[in-house]
């Protein structure tokens, strides 16, 4: 290479040019000068010739040095950057676009020494194969890994080295697969470990009611009270105490607690073995101590951590208690809960919630009543209760219904027949639409899910709301419901509205149609009052019967055709045994209403010896409907619950969005073997 073909450039070039600019200025002053003074003029120009005479030389003479000295230094440098490289104390390595490992330094040998003879990256870290690897050229991928006991912080950066194979005589990579795949390792675990230890402390709020405080005291004698409050004392505060908690009662029947996530994890691993304990407790009482418990987990703050308990203990209440439900900021977590809550005699709820919801309809113009989708007889019943509600308080109200399967087919033309209702008595969700105003509420009965009900849009529109339900609470509830009243312990909602009406208006006079509708909805949820039922159903039932309900005329509705009756003894028979304790069966869906269908099915295969739990699935609308049942063994509502539904303790449901029924079926059997393992069921 010829000299002339070496040259500096950028910044250097620059500084090495100074000489020579300053040299053209001082002509251009020199030039000035001649004009001033001609001697002087001469003077400066003796000077210029000198000057530019001692930089010409020592740039050219320095010129050859400086190139020397800079390849000498960029050599060192490169040399100096692959030993820092190499020696660099993190792992570092080089690969090929296949993930196989071209180059690597010391400390990255060191770690895989045990595997040194392996090409490629997956064969070490499993984790990181092809799969995770950037794809962009601006992309970097990070991921934590674990090797030898040890955490590790992985980035994986895309380099590009484009033209490589123009210049490169050894090496020939194709032009779209140009470039290496850079692997650097961080050990992050005792940064893990702090973080455990940060998250394990964590502190969390909670809150532990008695449910039944009132009943358990009254159940024993005055002399034993005070024993019994201090055993069950005793039993919350070791609990607690176990695990490094704090326990602080704030009334006779309400605690707060602080424990640590850590302590949490304890508790969870028990499946909060409290509930169970507290049951245990008997000092001659007759009823056992049920508890309900919330906790807040996961928060930013302490602050929220107790909202958050706050949430979670009125959800346990309102699921019917006997529970703990833990909520963070991705979801609720259900614990316990196992069996049905013990009915309350008194009727000072009911009567409490009938006269907040007729102050609430007084105050409007028109009421919208509706349930939830695909409406059975308790639906319906409940919506014509409200209806007789808002008629004897002078307010005019509807009914929203969309289908109308042949369970409440009888009923509904009854009234739709009778020349003493208004025409528009019953709406679609189309016609409702057009109804609604700033001066309507809507009534929400038999469901508390906002995506269940006949049309979920009138809750956005709907500024007031109130909800009157006998299912449990689940995650998704009805936001800003100025009133909700919820009895999971209830037999059905039908009972629940009859008890109100008898509060609302005093001498409530119901006709005899809408009595049988009440009286309906009551003998199908309770299967002819052979389940849930209890001395408040039995009252209901009597005021109905009063007002004129029917018994004969209610039964002679609801008997099946002989299609129906035909196609339920097929899924009977048909059905199959599970674990030897649950029926699963498969409801024909060519025939009129096959969801009502299948739920009368699941409570026929419950009076076959040895079922605990019966399961039914039937296609209606593209969907797979599972109907669930049980008598007292088997809670099918967490059941239900795990497949996205929900309902009671011996009567729940669920929904499949597709209409593989193999799938579906495998499902469910996955579901019940899990919760088996796990002792939830």
């Amino acid at each position: 290479m010829k000299k002339k073909d070496v040259r500096l450039k950028g910044q250097l070039r620059l500084y090495m040019q100074w000489p020579i600019i300053m040299t053209v200025l001082l002509i251009a002053m020199n030039i000035w000068m001649y004009k001033i003074d001609r001697k002087g003029g001469v003077m400066m120009s003796i000077f210029i010739i000198i000057y530019a005479a001692i930089v010409g030389g020592l740039y050219f003479y320095n010129r050859s040095l400086i190139l020397a000295d800079m390849i000498q230094f960029s050599t060192q440098y490169k040399s100096i950057q692959n030993t820092l490289l190499k020696e660099l104390s993190s792992p570092y390595a080089i690969l090929m676009e296949d993930g196989r490992i071209l180059w690597k330094n010391k400390r990255f040998e060191e770690l895989f020494s045990n595997q040194r003879k392996e090409k490629y990256l997956k064969k070490l870290l499993p984790e990181l194969n092809r799969s995770v690897f950037p794809k962009g050229e601006m992309d970097c991928v990070e991921k934590e890994v674990t090797y030898d006991n040890r955490d590790y912080h992985v980035e994986l950066k895309k380099i590009s080295i484009e033209g490589f194979s123009e210049t490169e005589e050894i090496l020939q990579i194709a032009r779209e697969k140009e470039y290496l795949i850079a692997v650097s390792m961080t050990d992050v675990t005792e940064l893990n470990a702090y973080i455990r230890e940060n998250e394990a402390q964590r502190l969390m709020a909670g809150l532990i009611y008695i449910d039944n405080f009132d009943e358990v005291i009254d159940s024993v004698e005055e002399v034993r009270q005070a024993l019994l409050i201090a055993l069950i004392d005793r039993k919350i505060t070791k609990y607690i105490g176990d695990v490094d908690g704090i326990v602080k009662k704030l009334e006779k029947d309400k605690y707060f607690v602080v424990i640590s996530k850590e302590s949490y994890l304890k508790i969870k691993e028990d499946k909060f073995s409290l509930l169970e304990e507290v049951k245990q407790v008997n000092n001659g009482n007759s009823r056992p101590a049920t508890l309900s418990i919330g906790l807040g987990l996961n928060t930013s703050t302490y602050s929220q951590s107790y909202n958050y308990a706050r949430i979670a203990i009125d959800l346990a209440l309102a699921r019917g208690g006997d529970q703990a439900v833990v909520k963070d900021c991705h979801g609720i977590t259900y614990f316990g809960g196992k069996k049905e809550q013990t009915s309350k005699n008194t009727r000072v709820k009911a009567r409490v919630k009938a006269e907040a919801l007729r102050e609430f309809i007084v105050t409007k113009d028109q009421i919208l009543v509706m349930g939830h989708k695909v409406a059975d007889a308790d639906s319906l019943g409940a919506c014509v209760g409200i209806y007789r509600a808002a008629a004897e308080l002078k307010k005019k109200a509807h009914i929203v219904i969309n289908d109308v399967t042949s369970s409440v087919r009888p009923l509904y033309d009854e009234i739709l027949q009778n020349p003493s209702y208004p025409r528009d008595i019953f709406l679609t969700s189309e016609q409702a639409k057009g109804y609604m105003g700033d001066n309507t509420m809507v009534i929400v009965v038999d469901t508390n899910k906002p995506q269940m009900t006949e049309c979920p849009e009138l809750l956005k529109r709907s500024r007031m709301t109130a909800v009157l339900d006998h299912h449990r609470q689940g995650s998704t509830v009805i936001e800003n419901a100025v009133l909700s009243y919820v009895e999971p312990y209830s037999s059905s909602t039908c009972e629940m509205v009859a008890e109100v009406l008898q509060y609302i208006v005093d001498d409530v006079k119901i006709p005899r149609v809408e009595a049988d509708c009440l009286y309906a909805g009551i003998m199908i949820d309770t299967r002819n009052f052979m389940n849930r039922t209890g001395v408040r159903t039995f009252e209901a039932a009597a005021f109905l019967r009063r007002c004129g309900a029917d018994i004969t005329r209610v039964r002679k509705m609801f008997r099946d055709d002989i299609d129906s009756y035909r196609a339920k003894a097929e899924a009977v028979r048909m059905a199959e045994v599970y674990r030897k304790q649950y029926a699963i069966a498969q409801c024909p869906s060519d025939i009129d209403s096959p969801t009502v269908l299948g739920a009368q099915t699941a409570n026929e295969l419950l009076d076959i010896s040895g079922i605990k739990a019966s399961f039914v699935l039937t296609i209606y609308n593209e969907k797979i409907y599972l109907s669930a049942r049980s008598i007292d063994e088997v809670n099918v509502q967490i059941i239900a619950e795990r497949l996205g539904g929900g309902g009671h303790i011996n009567a729940a449901g669920a929904q499949f969005e597709h209409t593989d029924m193999e799938e579906a079926i495998k499902t469910l059997k996955a579901t019940i073997d899990r919760m088996i393992e796990d002792g939830d069921i």
